[in-house]
């Protein structure tokens, strides 16, 4: 069990669900979890391994496993944030009571996501030309030829994150604006998450230095 100041701050600073987080945050590091800040929220780690995050939203507070679907799941208490989520699932929370409910259940899926990453198990993702290409972006690589030698340039990974991002909203001028929006980064070679500002330490992806940046 290893706790961080940064967690400390985080949870200090917290306006919502600060019980909730508290507690669930003492359950992961009696497992023997090391936690740290990662995507601004708690993220606890096994061996620099992640393992799950604790994080709040409007309606309730959650904790997130990385490779959820990877679990057993015999409580039926595992749910997918959005249909685009391949390997994360989450136990929702609204009170600190339902927490302590499932104390000892949390702790056998902490544990047993630990023995996950003991035995070196992978999630298989669905690779990038499993997902549908939008309307919009199929006209757009007619239309666009280098847009379109571009985009397929992109390693998997990349393609696959803006495939998503250009697919979830409902209106067709909302995903065509996206595209328009990263048309200039897809010409650069750049991904959605990619930093274009040369300031990241995370490089190659965005940690929002850039941010710290325009304020000085």
């Amino acid at each position: 069990m290893k706790s961080s100041v940064e967690v400390d701050l985080f949870l200090e600073k917290s306006t919502q669900w600060k019980p909730e987080l508290q507690l669930l945050r003492t359950i992961a590091l009696a497992c023997g979890l090391t936690e740290v800040i990662k995507w601004k929220v708690p993220c606890f780690t096994y061996e620099s391994k992640n393992i799950a995050l604790i994080h709040g939203f409007k309606g309730y507070c959650a904790i997130s496993f990385f490779k959820g679907t990877l679990l057993k799941d015999d409580k039926k208490i595992l749910t997918q944030q959005t249909e685009n989520v391949q390997s994360g699932r989450l136990v929702k929370f609204e009170h600190v009571d339902e927490i302590m409910r499932l104390k000892t259940t949390l702790q056998a899926y902490i544990k047993e996501a630990i023995e996950v990453e003991n035995a070196g198990l992978k999630i298989d993702y669905k690779k990038a030309d499993a997902f549908d290409i939008p309307e919009e972006l199929a006209e757009k690589f007619i239309t666009d030829v280098d847009f379109k030698m571009a985009f397929y340039k992109l390693t998997p990974g990349r393609q696959k994150g803006y495939l998503l991002y250009f697919s979830a909203p409902k209106q067709s001028k909302t995903k065509t604006a996206r595209i328009a929006q990263y048309q200039q980064r897809i010409l650069n070679g750049k991904g959605i998450r990619d930093c274009i500002c040369g300031l990241s330490l995370k490089m190659p992806n965005c940690d929002g230095s850039h941010k710290n940046a325009s304020m000085t």
